[in-house]
C-alpha cells in the first residue's frame, strides 16, 4: 500500500513526466536525424555511382560504336584499351564495373581476372533495360554473403545518331554506408541514456522544490478547517507557489473578517434585492410569496405580491410548479401576454429560474424564482435559427446540383462532349452562385462587425447615377427598358463612400431590371429631402411586391418568389446589404410597391458639405 501511495505523489509523477518527455523527444529527433542522414548518404552514394557510370559511358561510346565495322586486330586493341581504363579507374574503389556491347556481352571489366568474364553475356534485368535505351536503372540487392549492394546500369549511346551501342553495369557494396548509419544509431542511444540519467536527477530536485511548499499549504489548510485562523504559511519565494502562499494567507484573513461581518451582510441583502435588474421572488414550502423586489412587480405588472400564490402569480399550472419545485434547479420560459405562434414586438418573454431552498434535516422549505426579461435574446435566437436554416438551404441546393451533375459525369456523361459541356456549365454556374452567396455573407459580416469603415469623398450625384446606368446599359437594351435620371438642380455633390453607395445602387438597379418586363421603364431620382438630408430613389414599372411581403423584404435571404429569384441568380442578400450600408452612412431605406404596378426604393443620406460637417 505504501509503495502504491508513493507512486501517486506529485514528486514521482513529475519525474516520470520529465523522463518520458526527454525519451520521446530524443526518439523523435533520433528517428528524424538518422532517417535524414541515411537518405543523404544513400543519395550521395547513388549520385557518385551515376556520375562514374556516365563518364565511363562517354569514354566507351566511340569504341563500342566502331566495334562492328573494325577488323579483329583493331577490335582486340580497343577492347584491351577499354579494359585497361576500367581497371585503372575503378579497381581502387572496389566497385565491380562492366562495359557491355549492344548484345549484352562483356567487353571490359574492372575485375582482376577478366578472362572469365570477357565475352560472356550479362542477363540481368537492369542491363536489359539499359540496352533498350532506359537510363533510370538502379536497384538494391543482398548477395549470398548478406552484403547489401547497389546496381546501376546506363545505356551507351553514340552522339551521331543516339543509337544504343552498349551499356555500363556497376555493382557497388553499401556496407560502409550502413556502418556509418549504425555508428550514428549507437551515438544517439548513448546520448539518450545520458540525457535520461541527468533528467532523472534534475527532476527529483525540481519536484522536491515544488512539493515541499505544497505540503506546508496542506497542513495550514487543515488548521484553518479546524478554526485556527492565526497561523500563516511561510512564503519561500516570488514564484507561483509563493504567490499561492500569499493568496492563502490573504484568504485566511478575509475568511476571518467574513465571519465577523456576516450579520451586516444579511442586512444588505434587502437593499440588493430592491435594486436588482432581475426580478426575485421567494416563496415558502406552500407556494406563498414571502419576499419579492420591485423589479419583479414591474415585470409581472402587479401592484403587490403579498399573500399571492407563486404559481398563480406566474400563471402556470400547479402540477408544473410542483415539478419545478422538486427539481434542484429548473428554468422555464414564460410569455408575457397571450402566447402566439410568432413573437410580436409588443409582447415579451420571461425566463424564470426556480431554485429550491434546502434546510438541513428538513428538506425543501421554499423556492426562489429569478425572473429575467429575455425578449431581445429570444428574438436574436429566433433570427439566428432562421439565418442558419436559410444559409443551409441556400448552400444545400447548389451543392446537391453539383453533386448530381458530377456523379452523372463520373457515370459516363463525360464521354459525350456536348452533354459533358452542358453539365460542366451547370456546375460552374452553381459554383459561381455559391461564391456570390459567400461573398455577400462576408460583406454582411464586415458590416455587422463595423469592419468596413466608410471612406467618404466628395461625389457628384448626377455623375454617379449616370455611371450606374452605363454599367447596366447592356441589360437595359436587352429588355428594351428606358432608364431616366432626374436630379434637382441645387443638388450638386455630397460626401459619401462612393464604392459602397455604388453597391447599393447596383443592387437596386439589378432588382429593378430583373422584375421589370420588356419595354418597361426605370427612373433614378435624387433630391434634397430637407436641409440636412438627401434622398435617392429607384422606381420601376415591374411586377411589384405583394403587401404581405413588404414588412420582411429587407430580411436576409427573404425572397418574394423563391424559385424565380434563385433562377435569376439572386442570393436574397442584396437588400439586406443595401440596408446595412445606408445605416452605416447614418441614413434610412424604405420600399413602396403595389402588385403589378411597380416598386420604388428610396434611401436617405446625410447632406454633408465637407467630410463630417452637416450642410
Amino acid at each position: 500500500m505504501s509503495g502504491r501511495r508513493f507512486f501517486r505523489t506529485i514528486q514521482v509523477k513529475l519525474v516520470i513526466i520529465y523522463l518520458l518527455l526527454i525519451l520521446v523527444a530524443m526518439q523523435l529527433i533520433g528517428v528524424y536525424f538518422i532517417s535524414t542522414v541515411k537518405a543523404s548518404l544513400t543519395d550521395n552514394f547513388t549520385t557518385n555511382l551515376k556520375e562514374q557510370a556516365d563518364i565511363l559511358s562517354k569514354l566507351a561510346a566511340k569504341e563500342l560504336s566502331e566495334k562492328p565495322n573494325s577488323d579483329s586486330e583493331t577490335d582486340t586493341s580497343s577492347t584491351e584499351d577499354l579494359s585497361l581504363v576500367v581497371r585503372n579507374l575503378f579497381s581502387i574503389s572496389g566497385t565491380e564495373v562492366q562495359v557491355l556491347d549492344g548484345s549484352g556481352r562483356v567487353v571490359a571489366t574492372s575485375l582482376q581476372v577478366p578472362e572469365s568474364y570477357i565475352g560472356k553475356k550479362n542477363t540481368s534485368l537492369a542491363v536489359s533495360r539499359a540496352l533498350t535505351g532506359i537510363s533510370d536503372n538502379e536497384e538494391e540487392i543482398i548477395d549470398e554473403n548478406g552484403i547489401r549492394k547497389k546496381i546501376i546500369a546506363l545505356p551507351v549511346t553514340y552522339n551521331d545518331n543516339d543509337k544504343v551501342v552498349g551499356a555500363v553495369y556497376m555493382l557497388a557494396s553499401m556496407d560502409s554506408l550502413y556502418d556509418t548509419v549504425n555508428r550514428v544509431n549507437q551515438i544517439f542511444f548513448s546520448g539518450t541514456l545520458i540525457a535520461l540519467g541527468l533528467t532523472g536527477i534534475l527532476g527529483i530536485l525540481l519536484a522536491h522544490t515544488i512539493t515541499s511548499p505544497i505540503q506546508g499549504l496542506t497542513r495550514q489548510a487543515a488548521a484553518v478547517a479546524d478554526g485556527k485562523f492565526d497561523l500563516q504559511v511561510p512564503v519561500l519565494g516570488d514564484d507561483e507557489i509563493g504567490r499561492l502562499s500569499l493568496a492563502f494567507n490573504d484568504m485566511t484573513i478575509r475568511l476571518k473578517e467574513a465571519l465577523s461581518v456576516n450579520e451586516e451582510e444579511n442586512e444588505k441583502l434587502a437593499s440588493i434585492l430592491s435594486n436588482m435588474s432581475d426580478g426575485v421572488i421567494a416563496a415558502d414550502e406552500n407556494g406563498k410569496v414571502i419576499v419579492w423586489n420591485r423589479r419583479s412587480q414591474e415585470m409581472l405588472d402587479v401592484r403587490t405580491c403579498e399573500g399571492c400564490s407563486l404559481p398563480q402569480l406566474l400563471g402556470m399550472p400547479e402540477q408544473k410548479y410542483q415539478e419545478l419545485q422538486n427539481g434542484r434547479e429548473q428554468t422555464v420560459i414564460l410569455p408575457r401576454g397571450e402566447e402566439e405562434a410568432e413573437m410580436d414586438d409588443e409582447e415579451g418573454v420571461l425566463r424564470v429560474t426556480f431554485t429550491p431552498i434546502h434546510r438541513r434535516d428538513k428538506g425543501i422549505t421554499g423556492t426562489i424564482a429569478v425572473l429575467q426579461d429575455v425578449t431581445e435574446q429570444e428574438k436574436l435566437e429566433q433570427s439566428r435559427r432562421q439565418f442558419v436554416a436559410n444559409v443551409s438551404h441556400e448552400l444545400r441546393t447548389p451543392l446537391t446540383t453539383i453533386k448530381s451533375y458530377a456523379e452523372a459525369l463520373n457515370d459516363g456523361a463525360l464521354d459525350e462532349r456536348e452533354l459533358s459541356e452542358r453539365f460542366v456549365g451547370v456546375i460552374r454556374n452553381e459554383t459561381e452562385r455559391m461564391i456570390r452567396l459567400v461573398t455577400d455573407l462576408l460583406h454582411l459580416s464586415r458590416l455587422d462587425s463595423n469592419q468596413a469603415p466608410l471612406r467618404r469623398r466628395k461625389t457628384n450625384i448626377h455623375e454617379m447615377l449616370d455611371e450606374v446606368t452605363d454599367r447596366f446599359s447592356f441589360q437595359l437594351r436587352q429588355k428594351s427598358i428606358l432608364a431616366t435620371i432626374i436630379v434637382d438642380r441645387d443638388l450638386k455633390s455630397a460626401w459619401l463612400d462612393r464604392d459602397q453607395i455604388d453597391q447599393v445602387l447596383d443592387n437596386l438597379i439589378s432588382n429593378a431590371i430583373k422584375y421589370t418586363l420588356e419595354g418597361g421603364a426605370i427612373e433614378l431620382s435624387a433630391h434634397k429631402q430637407d436641409a440636412a438630408t438627401i434622398a435617392i430613389s429607384v422606381k420601376d414599372t415591374g411586377i411589384g411586391i405583394p403587401k404581405k411581403d413588404l414588412s420582411r423584404i429587407f430580411d436576409r435571404f427573404y425572397r418574394v418568389d423563391k424559385a424565380r429569384s434563385r433562377n435569376m441568380g439572386g442570393t436574397g442578400l442584396g437588400l439586406s446589404i443595401a440596408r446595412e450600408i445606408v445605416k452605416a452612412h447614418g441614413g434610412t431605406i424604405s420600399l413602396k410597391s403595389e402588385l403589378n404596378d411597380g416598386t420604388t426604393v428610396t434611401f436617405t443620406l446625410p447632406a454633408l458639405q465637407e467630410e463630417g460637417e452637416t450642410a
